[in-house]
């Protein structure tokens, strides 16, 4: 098999394809988080912390600036994109489950057994 037809087998395998979409989507979800974080939540924490806008907020130490308003802000992205993750999975995983409870009509095989099963035991009975 060579190189190239190789990668294409590899390439074109379900779980391959489901995870490049899953990176895609993923991508996409995080700027929106980010969006939500930035324009939104910040503002309002900066508010609640008298105007300031801790995104920008900066230390000097020595020849470094440390800026922990922006590791803040990295810290509540993370947070947010997470607990959302957690939801949407543990909303999927709910619906799996009310899929599996459905019970399936047994098929034409069972149904005719169980009803030769019950006329055996009506004729033992009759007996």
């Amino acid at each position: 098999m060579s190189f190239l037809s190789e990668f294409k087998a590899f390439a074109m395998k379900g779980n391959v394809i489901d995870l490049a979409v899953a990176v895609v989507i993923g991508a996409a979800f995080g700027k929106i988080i980010s969006s939500l974080v930035e324009g939104i939540i910040m503002p309002l924490i900066g508010v609640l912390l008298g105007g300031i806008d801790v995104s920008g907020k900066t230390f000097t130490l020595g020849q470094a600036v440390v800026k922990w308003g922006a590791f803040l802000q990295s810290i509540i992205d993370f947070t947010i994109i997470a607990f959302a993750i957690f939801l949407a999975v543990k909303l999927i995983m709910s619906f799996q489950k009310k899929k599996e409870q459905v019970v399936a009509p047994p098929s034409a095989e069972v149904q005719l057994l169980t009803e030769i099963r019950d006329l055996l035991k009506k004729q033992d009975k009759d007996n």
